[in-house]
């Protein structure tokens, strides 16, 4: 076998190609860390698969390296000839990558982190980042028409409020900026042109978290503006192009010096040279990661096709309605051809990475010993043995042995859970432990829990990692985002622009004048200033923004209140006195309601904690209060009237499951009622799944079920021998007869009509209600702000969520091509949603033509139901890549394999029809894309 450290030390052009083999994922963070660290390679550029296997490589380097530099730099997250530009936090990160490798020499070991689709991509020269930063201290000075001018010439774009990387704002003598590479932006307070002041701040509140010392501005984006540019860009697109007509909105907006969306795909025509990540770290060693050169030759079959569309679609003339005109710039410009590519490795001492052992006939190889971990697989699928009994058994068996053992989980909560549960059976002292020397210092035999996101894991000869994944299968979850109090969401600064109409609890109404930063006591204080009539000015700090409210009308001839004057405090008595009148009669409604006598359901001790460990993922915080504030109502004796406020996708189903489970295990009915056939489908199946095992019976009633089912499942739900029923307006009919009804849910009350609520009333005497809701109608919303009904609100996501990334755009063919393909390359479906009927077929025929290679099915609601039942069914089942529908799956469907939605003719639907269309992707752990 090769010696690893010789092989990267040799001084010999060109060093070839090593084997590294035995590197699971982890173990090869382990590897290349401690090459670097013991300085083998004095540099090192490693290329990842893809972004999430870039990151959980970054985060395994910080745990056993932790004094590593480490860069990473992503890749575009916009497809090859796209409409869109690169999200501004991945450009952000990139360009702060970028700069830092331009400016500085590795003094010290670094690894640089990449993708393969950022590595074969070209970049900006060198010379454009040298030298680009603005280094700002406090006490220094600099005018600020200068710092304007050099954001504005970096990219920035100026706001009102900031926000997002690559904004800044302006009032007064403060400036804000969110600079990048910056995971807060940061408040520039000027005297004059003093520095006075640096303080990060929070972009949701816009309060202060910290000050700085000095700050380093640097470009915002890949493309800066000026004359220069310009002028290369107009000869070049030219010369590339020929005459170019008045239709050309690109060549347009950059010959007026304007940022145009997507105007990054001719990055070679704004520069001299374009150069690649090989030149920004010329001394480093590669290394590349297990499949890249398989990724890499799709990468490229994937532009040249993309490349290949948009050659046909302008040669073709086929503008397709409002689609801009789209002339694509040649792959060799913008790509690493694979000639390139070898020329570029032929220059390096390269590793390729490999999990599994070196084979006996290779010359230039490593072993690193590594081998990918055991996985629990088959104790979760025995309903006979116990998952957390066997990772005992396991740890047990390595301790017994004298390897050093430990249990990674993804977040500090689910590590907890972890101990917990395997404490219960039996496994002993457990130590948690934060970096790789923490490890090694525990006794031969000694087990740690630790923090980190790796997916399996992995054996060497004197250590076992076991990780959350290998035990729970396929329960993932990221850091919990950091939750945001939601008194402070009401009251946000960001929501309020200077002009704004303010209700102060004492004062009254005012005018919004902005923040500005006041010298108190010697300390500088945030506060917002307020205008009231007669020029008055009141100042309240920021942390004190409890007392504002903004005011409700939008009028333009609201009178200020006076600042000490009686007008307010006399409207506030008045409206309390009106206030008391409503209370009394919602007080009597309330008692009346109390007076009842409601079945008391306390959750079955034991078999209830089974059951909730049956949900595969974790719960969040606000997920866990609804539960418990449901499972209170439920054990109190009085009728419960809940409703769960919370956003598509937040987990509202799992409180109506844990509800149900308690009403059916102690001997009452459930009926759970929701708008749609598809929505009642995919209830019954949620909860057939997560009943299974149990003395249940569940039945659906829909127009999906055949009429001579229908008729059985009503007399088995009148004799009491179904325990859980999940139905359409069906339930609501008159010839619906509950033995024993004890809880009903109602999901999406929105959707039910007034006559139907009146059966809703007639069915609530005396049982338990749940209504479940993302978009509340007014009336719903005001009874339970009133205290009719107890609300619990679901604010935070789930922690593995990703934010679905959004586009408004004019229909391109192209972009339809492009984004059903991303998605049916990656295993996932995609829902094309049109506003009518007749539509469906046109656009069936053009998505045939367009992307002949996927699978199309088509559903609405005037289908047959057993038509319709065999689409879903298919769709579900993975029978078809795209789902041509109108918005008949608007409400709280649940495929978390449908990750793209395309809406045709977003213009006639509703703002509200487009929030609940777009709550059907981004439901698992894949970034989602919604194109309107």
């Amino acid at each position: 076998m090769t010696d690893l450290a010789a092989f990267f030390a040799g001084a010999q052009r060109p060093a070839g190609r090593l084997a590294l083999c035995g590197v699971p994922e982890g173990h090869d963070a382990f590897v290349l860390g401690g090459l670097v660290a013991r300085g083998s390679v004095a540099s090192l550029l490693h290329v990842c698969r893809d972004d999430g296997r870039m990151a959980r490589t970054a985060a395994a380097l910080a745990f056993f390296q932790r004094d590593l530099e480490v860069l990473t730099l992503p890749a575009w997250d916009c497809l090859p000839y796209d409409r869109v530009s690169p999200n501004a936090e991945i450009t952000s990160r990139r360009i702060d990558a970028l700069t830092r490798l331009a400016d500085t020499k590795a003094d010290r070991p670094r690894i640089v982190l990449t993708t393969v689709n950022a590595l074969v991509q070209r970049v900006p020269p060198r010379k454009l980042f040298e030298g680009r930063a603005l280094v700002l201290g406090v006490g220094g000075r600099i005018p600020r028409d200068r710092l304007i001018s050099y954001l504005q010439q970096n990219g920035y774009q100026r706001s009102e409020t900031v926000r997002e990387a690559g904004e800044y704002a302006v009032r007064g003598g403060i400036l804000d900026v969110f600079p990048t590479g910056s995971t807060e932006p940061v408040r520039l307070d000027f005297f004059g042109d003093a520095l006075e002041s640096m303080r990060r701040f929070d972009a949701l509140s816009q309060r202060s978290s910290g000050t700085l010392p000095q700050l380093s501005l640097k470009p915002v984006s890949e493309v800066l503006l000026d004359p220069q540019v310009i002028q290369r860009f107009r000869g070049r697109y030219r010369e590339q192009f020929g005459a170019i007509a008045d239709d050309d909105p690109l060549y347009g907006a950059i010959s007026a010096g304007h940022r145009y969306a997507g105007m990054e795909h001719w990055l070679p025509f704004y520069y001299e040279t374009l150069e690649t990540i090989f030149d920004y770290v010329p001394d480093a060693a590669v290394s590349l990661d297990h499949e890249v050169e398989e990724i890499r030759a799709d990468r490229l079959a994937g532009i040249a096709d993309f490349y290949a569309a948009r050659q046909s679609l302008l040669r073709s003339k086929e503008t397709h309605g409002s689609a801009p005109i789209y002339r694509p710039v040649p792959p060799e410009q913008l790509f690493l051809d694979d000639a390139e590519w070898g020329r570029r490795l032929g220059e390096r001492h390269v590793a390729q990475l490999s999990p599994f052992a070196a084979p006996p006939e290779a010359r230039v190889a490593y072993d690193a010993g590594g081998r990918r971990g055991r996985d629990f697989s088959e104790a979760r699928a025995n309903p006979n043995l116990n998952v957390f009994e066997a990772v005992r058994l396991a740890l047990e068996a390595e301790k017994r042995a004298g390897r050093r053992t430990a249990i990674a989980a993804y977040s500090t909560g689910s590590a907890e859970r972890l101990k917990s549960l395997l404490g219960e059976h039996g496994l002993g002292a457990v130590t948690h432990i934060e970096r790789w020397e923490e490890l090694l210092a525990l006794p031969a035999g000694g087990t740690g829990l630790l923090v980190l996101g790796i997916e399996n894991g992995y054996v060497t000869d004197g250590f076992e990692l076991v990780t959350e994944q290998d035990i729970l299968g396929d329960r993932l979850a990221r850091p919990a985002r950091r939750r945001q109090n939601l008194d402070q969401l009401i009251t946000e600064i960001s929501t309020l622009i200077a002009g704004d109409l303010v209700v102060h609890v004492d004062h009254g109404v005012g005018r919004y004048d902005g923040l500005v930063t006041l010298d108190v006591a010697g300390a500088p204080h945030d506060c917002l200033r307020i205008l009231y009539a007669g020029d008055d000015k009141l100042f309240v700090p920021v942390e004190n923004l409890e007392v504002l409210s903004r005011y409700g009308s939008e009028g333009t001839d609201i009178v200020l209140d006076k600042l000490g004057g009686v007008a307010w405090q006399s409207r506030k008595a008045r409206v309390k006195e009106r206030i008391k009148q409503i209370a009394g009669e919602l007080i009597a409604i309330a008692a009346e309601r109390q007076l009842r006598q409601g079945e008391p359901m306390p959750a079955p001790e034991g078999v209830y904690e089974e059951f909730e460990a049956r949900f595969p993922y974790p719960e969040t915080d606000d997920q866990l209060k609804a539960i418990a504030d449901t499972l209170s109502d439920l054990a109190s004796g009085k009728p419960m009237d809940r409703l769960i406020c919370g956003d598509v996708g937040f987990g509202k189903t799992e409180v109506a499951l844990r509800a149900a489970f308690i009403a059916a295990m102690l001997g009452t009915q459930v009926a759970v009622v929701v708008p749609t056939t598809l929505l009642a489908r995919q209830h019954f199946r949620t909860f057939t799944q997560r009943f299974a095992g149990l003395p249940v019976r569940i039945a659906q009633l829909s127009r999906l079920v055949p009429a001579r089912d229908a008729a059985a499942i009503k007399k088995e739900i009148a004799e009491g021998r179904v325990d859980i029923v999940i139905g359409t307006h069906a339930l609501l009919a008159k010839s619906i007869a509950f033995k024993n009804l004890g809880l009903l849910v109602v999901d999406e009350e929105q959707h039910f009509g007034v006559a139907q609520k009146e059966r809703l009333k007639q069915l609530r005497a005396n049982v338990h209600v749940l209504t479940l809701t993302a978009t509340p109608i007014p009336r719903t919303l005001q009874m339970a702000l009133a205290g009719v009904k107890e609300m619990s609100i679901i604010a935070t996501p789930p922690v593995d969520r990703l934010a679905v990334r959004s586009f408004v755009m004019p229909y391109d063919p192209l972009v339809i091509r492009e984004a059903l393909l991303r998605e049916h390359h990656r295993g996932g479906q995609c829902f094309y949603v049109a506003p009518r009927i007749g539509d469906l077929e046109e656009l069936r025929t053009d998505l045939k033509r367009l992307v002949p290679e996927i699978k199309i099915g088509v559903a609405h609601g005037q289908m047959a139901a057993s038509e319709l039942e065999r689409v879903m069914g298919a769709f579900d089942n993975g029978g078809f890549d795209v789902l041509l529908s109108t918005n008949i799956i608007e409400s709280g469907l649940d495929i978390p394999t449908a990750n793209t939605l395309v809406v045709h003719r977003s213009d006639m639907f509703g703002l509200a029809q487009l929030y609940q269309l777009r709550g059907r992707i981004g439901r698992g752990k894949q970034r989602a894309y919604a194109y309107l």
